[in-house]
Order: structure tokens, then C-alpha cells, then sequence
């Protein structure tokens, strides 16, 4: 049997330099471990408007082409998901895997933008999912663990002309 390639994405334990709250913590490695133990009941939490982001069933990363791409790889059973925090200072310390999910898990990608409005910025208030459905920023953040506001400082460090992907770490789809 051949062995499955490992593709890692790697959580932040700490807001990043440049966002409002950086060096604080995220909490997205309990987030990620919650939303794994409670995965059956994660809609009906936050469809009841909870205000808590106590859980992490996605993350949201730039480079769409070449993460819809590699879950091809993941889909055909070929390949894995490796969910890992640093060890200490991000880039110079060990990763730590946390989790090693296949498509036994149900992840899955999906191809997110952010449309302009009429003054031609892009907004965060909605997003486009896969080409045709409209997700209220809020509730993307949320699902991404984070306030509103956090959320969009955070997502505004990527290039919104080009799309994102939403790696969805449990089985979970918008």
C-alpha cells in the first residue's frame, strides 16, 4: 500500500503582527479540538446565534488553485491533512500535530470571495461560496472562531481579488 501524502496547515496560537490584538491568544488549537468532539451538534449551536466562538470548523487561507488541488488528492483517498501548532515562536520552533484528517472525516474545501460594493471595496459583510452561495461574514467568523472583528482584521492581510479557500475541518459545508 502506498503511503498517503501529508499536507499540513499549520493553526496560529497568537493573533499575528499587525492585527489589533497580536501576540494574544487565539484559543484555535481547544477551538479545533471542540468542534471535533462536538461536530454532530455545531449548527445547531451556532444557528441559535450563540454569541461564543468556542468552536473552529474551518479556516480560511489564500491560494485557492492550489488547496482545491491538493483535496483532489484528499478526495481520491490519496492523501491526508495534517493539523499542527507551533511548538513555540512561529517559523522557528517544531510543529506539533494535532490531528490527521482524511476524507473519512468529511473535510472538504470550498472556494470563498469577497465582492466589491458600489465604492468598489471589498466587503466583509458577505461572502460568495462556491460561485453561488451568499454567507453572512459573521456567521464565517464565527465558524472560523473568531469575533466579527477579529475575523475581518485577520482577513483583510489577504489579497481579496483573488479567492480563498475555506478548509472545512470538520464535515461541515456552507
Amino acid at each position: 500500500m502506498k503511503a498517503l501524502k501529508v499536507y499540513v496547515i499549520t493553526l496560529s496560537q497568537t493573533f499575528p503582527v499587525g492585527h489589533p490584538r497580536a501576540g494574544k491568544p487565539t484559543y484555535f488549537e481547544d477551538k479545533f479540538k471542540n468542534a471535533r468532539y462536538d461536530a454532530t451538534h455545531i449548527d445547531e449551536h451556532t444557528d441559535a446565534g450563540l454569541p461564543n466562538y468556542d468552536v473552529k470548523l474551518h479556516t480560511l487561507r489564500g491560494n485557492w488553485e492550489l488547496w482545491d488541488k491538493r483535496f483532489e488528492d484528499i478526495y481520491a483517498g490519496k492523501a491526508c491533512l495534517s493539523v499542527r501548532i507551533w511548538s513555540g515562536k512561529p517559523y522557528n520552533s517544531k510543529q506539533i500535530e494535532i490531528a490527521r484528517l482524511t476524507k473519512e472525516d468529511g473535510i472538504n474545501v470550498q472556494l470563498c470571495c469577497f465582492p466589491r460594493d458600489r465604492d468598489g471595496m471589498h466587503s466583509m459583510s458577505m461572502a460568495v461560496v462556491n460561485g453561488n452561495k451568499y454567507v453572512d461574514g459573521k456567521e464565517l467568523a464565527k465558524k472560523d472562531g473568531l469575533s466579527y472583528e477579529d475575523w475581518k482584521a485577520w482577513i483583510r492581510t489577504y489579497d481579496l481579488d483573488e479567492p480563498l479557500a475555506i478548509i472545512n475541518l470538520v464535515n461541515h459545508r456552507y
